[in-house]
């Protein structure tokens, strides 16, 4: 399968911080690429390259065989962005808002209407037809946000962050929605900080951090890593670092990290036994109120390439959209 998508050595600084430093990737006609990583490991720096909205320091990017380098408009008509904050007008309705956004692309006023109405169907909009923008929950102003980002029925999609700061069940809706599109042929570039919501959606994958991607691989290959492996997740009172290190230094042969303060996870390629653990951290004074298996997932490989706990990633990035919106 060709790729759609072709980025070589792209690069981009503002000051004296590198955003992008000489990232490499290809996007195959027809998947859905997941692009992981922390707040500020330059996700949305590199979507804005890739649409046109920034311009690369360094390297090249081609869309749908087109050479963007020196323009970056010219392939805006075989893509969708759907930014990580709307874009939309609160003062218009949803249907509007679709109407417009498709004015933009030269649809005429009766194809544009009829793809307006179709996409409030389709994403359960259709009772909001004429409510404006602004009385829309969070939920449904991603829903619209993506909804326009297709309106023009692009064979490219670019998502950044799709699911950030909405309840649980507009976040499976639309995840839902994202696998649609993709079943029907749409190529989906996606950034994400839920690892659970790559490894649910996402065929590849790439994880970058601090501008520099440090792994590009195939799900699928991505998880055989986590064959043999048993983990065992504590919860304790407190001190959970220490307690890691007192379980090192007494069981060399098992890996141990805290999760959070009041947590820790134990790893072995063979299986943990629970007792010796909880009777080691009992007598330094823990108190151990639940020991769990934990499947291994995609969490525990993207711990092990970056270094960074997806827990601690994911709180930091909703930290961010709190402290946007207040």
């Amino acid at each position: 399968m060709n790729a759609i998508i072709q980025v070589r050595g792209l690069t981009k600084r503002f000051g004296d911080v590198q955003a992008v430093a000489d990232v490499n990737f290809d996007v195959r006609e027809g998947e859905l690429f997941g692009f992981l990583g922390p707040n500020g490991a330059g996700k949305t720096t590199t979507i804005n390259m890739l649409t046109g909205l920034a311009r690369p320091d360094a390297g090249t990017i081609r869309i749908g065989g087109i050479d963007c380098s020196t323009d970056p408009k010219a392939a805006q008509h075989l893509i969708g962005v759907v930014p990580d904050e709307s874009n939309l007008y609160p003062e218009l309705t949803g249907f509007q808002n679709l109407c417009f956004c498709a004015s933009l692309y030269g649809m005429r006023k009766s194809a544009r209407e009829a793809r307006a109405q179709h996409l409030l169907e389709t994403f359960g909009l259709a009772e909001a037809v004429h409510r404006k923008f602004a009385g829309y929950s969070k939920g449904m102003k991603r829903k619209l946000t993506i909804a326009a980002g297709i309106i023009h029925a692009p064979p490219i999609l670019f998502l950044d962050e799709p699911t950030t700061g909405i309840d649980v069940a507009s976040a499976r809706q639309i995840r839902q929605l994202i696998a649609d599109l993709n079943a029907s042929g749409t190529t989906i570039f996606l950034t994400t900080h839920y690892i659970e919501e790559a490894e649910r959606l996402c065929r590849h994958l790439a994880f970058i951090v601090r501008g520099r991607i440090v792994r590009i691989d195939t799900v699928e290959d991505l998880m055989r890593q986590t064959e043999g492996q048993h983990i065992v997740q504590f919860a304790v009172s407190e001190g959970a670092a220490g307690l890691c290190d007192a379980i090192v230094a007494e069981f060399p042969q098992l890996q141990c990290r805290a999760v959070a303060d009041t947590a820790i996870r134990v790893e072995s390629p063979e299986p943990v036994k629970v007792g010796p653990l909880v009777r080691l951290l009992e007598d330094r004074s823990a108190e151990v109120s639940e020991a769990r298996k934990i499947r291994p997932s995609l969490e525990e490989v993207f711990v092990r390439v970056t270094g960074i706990e997806a827990t601690a990633m994911k709180q930091e990035k909703e930290k961010a959209k709190t402290g946007a919106g207040a």
